[in-house]
């Protein structure tokens, strides 16, 4: 069936269109230019010293890990409730994810003292995950980091926009690391952000990013170097020009269309607290943050079935989701992890449900969602 309402869909318009024709009639495809406006009209909007552009959020998390000196047989503590490239950058670097739990139903982001109970010798550092663009215990996780000399990288992918105490989501830790994937809140197809204030980690990445090379390509073709040396085994996590030019056309909308997110999010939130909803429960109804609004989540009762729920709201046009299967519990994980139970983000994943979110959603599109919910659920609560 023909959808009604995606989960998600993209604000692309003309803007967009010249922006990525500017590109293509300047002949120049690669990393240069645009990248470097992109970089610093980002940088300049979180309140971050460095932003570097590259291919994907996954790359950025993975280079914030090198640049940490993140390595063999050292432990780096993160939520399994999350995408599961936020634990595989670690096994990247030949290091270890220990999973630690969530709060609950009401906050589905890290716990502070889930956090403490795994610190260990081999424990380098803490990756908060900022899930569905709501912030963690930031300042919590922040203490003990310090208390226990660690790193800390904001795994923001969720999150561009979100402001907590007065700054950016992402500019907290030593790095945060932000997506621009075609379902986030800035969309450039694929492509990520990674942010630091510090210098040592910028000029660590800026070389990692491009072959460990002392020049990029754009630099020669300005003239500005010749020839180039190879520093370190680098790889290849370049963003281009016509995603740094669609990056830059999305900054520009991302506050309105972050506040159209908090708009819908507070219709959806108003109608499920109705009490129609067979037990319905919604998250992070008293986070602290101004939240980016990337996901709506909800927590279906346990009676619920929550594949009829999903097929029924396909039949209507509807598209759902779910964030997400708990990493821990994936095949290759438990064959390299045994044992591992996370009760929290385990009876959580099992009754989550996310409903669409967009900033072109109408309140009546809202209302179609909820009343196909509300119509649904009397079929799939058993």
């Amino acid at each position: 069936m023909e959808l009604k309402i995606p989960l998600a869909d993209i604000d692309f318009n003309q803007e967009e269109e010249e922006a990525v024709l500017r590109v293509l009639r300047s002949r120049w495809l690669t990393m240069g230019a645009v990248t470097q406006e992109f970089e610093q009209a980002f940088a300049q909007y979180v309140g971050a010293k460095h932003a570097l552009a590259v291919s994907n959020c996954t790359q950025a998390l993975h280079l914030a890990c090198l640049a940490l000196g993140i390595g063999e047989h050292d432990e780096v503590i993160l939520p399994s409730l999350s995408f599961v490239a936020t634990a595989n950058c670690v096994l990247y670097c030949g290091a270890n994810p220990v999973f630690a739990d969530i709060f609950g139903n009401h906050d589905l982001t890290i716990s502070p003292q889930e956090i403490e109970k795994k610190i260990t010798a081999k424990t380098r550092a803490i990756i908060m995950m900022h899930y569905g663009g709501y912030a963690c215990q930031i300042e919590e996780i922040l203490e003990i980091a310090r208390k226990n000399r660690l790193a800390v990288i904001e795994d923001a992918a969720h999150a561009p926009g979100a402001v907590f105490a007065n700054r950016h989501v992402g500019t907290w830790g030593d790095v945060g690391c932000y997506s621009f994937f075609s379902n986030k809140n800035l969309v450039t197809g694929e492509g990520g952000m990674l942010v630091t204030d510090r210098d040592d980690v910028a000029e660590r990445v800026k070389q990692l990013r491009s072959h460990g090379m002392t020049s990029l390509t754009w630099d020669r073709h300005r003239g500005h170097a010749y020839t180039y040396d190879v520093m370190a085994l680098g790889y290849n996590y370049r963003i281009d020009e016509i995603r740094s030019a669609l990056g830059l056309a999305q900054l520009r909308k991302l506050e309105g269309n972050n506040a159209r997110r908090r708009y819908l999010t507070d219709i959806y939130r108003q109608r499920l607290s109705e009490g129609e909803f067979f037990g319905i429960e919604t998250p992070f109804l008293s986070n602290a943050c101004l939240p980016a609004c990337h996901l709506f989540p909800i927590l279906l009762p346990a009676a619920a079935d929550r594949q009829e729920l999903i097929t029924g709201l396909r039949k209507r046009g509807i598209q759902t989701s779910i964030h997400y299967p708990p990493i821990h519990l994936f095949s290759y994980y438990q064959q390299r992890f045994p044992g591992i139970q996370l009760p929290q983000t385990e009876q959580v994943a099992a009754r989550e449900l996310t409903l669409p979110l967009y900033p072109m959603m109408s309140e009546a599109d809202v209302g179609y969602v909820l009343d196909g919910v509300c119509e649904e659920m009397r079929q799939a609560v058993h």
